[in-house]
């Protein structure tokens, strides 16, 4: 059995953190920021509340296309020929 190194553990932890930081600043800046008050300091760390909608989408996007990307070559490589009669 394949055990993971080092390496594999610091990636996948630093992984976990990364999308742990990201859920939380999304969560802060969706949910705790439409309600409070639009000249408090809060604001300076976050973007126009349109962004939470777009960059998501943009995300979506990008990620729709690359499965579709990497669907289209699996499938080209696993291809079979067509026979000629």
């Amino acid at each position: 059995m394949h055990t993971a190194t080092r390496v594999d553990q610091a990636v996948g932890m630093s992984l976990v953190v990364f999308s742990l930081l990201l859920f939380t600043y999304y969560s802060v800046w969706v949910i705790v920021l439409p309600f409070v008050e639009s000249d408090h300091v809060l604001h300076i760390y976050f973007l126009p509340r349109e962004y939470s909608v777009i960059l998501p989408g943009i995300a979506a996007v990008i990620l729709l296309l690359c499965i579709g990307a990497f669907t289209a070559v699996i499938m080209w490589k696993h291809r079979k020929p067509k026979k000629v009669d």
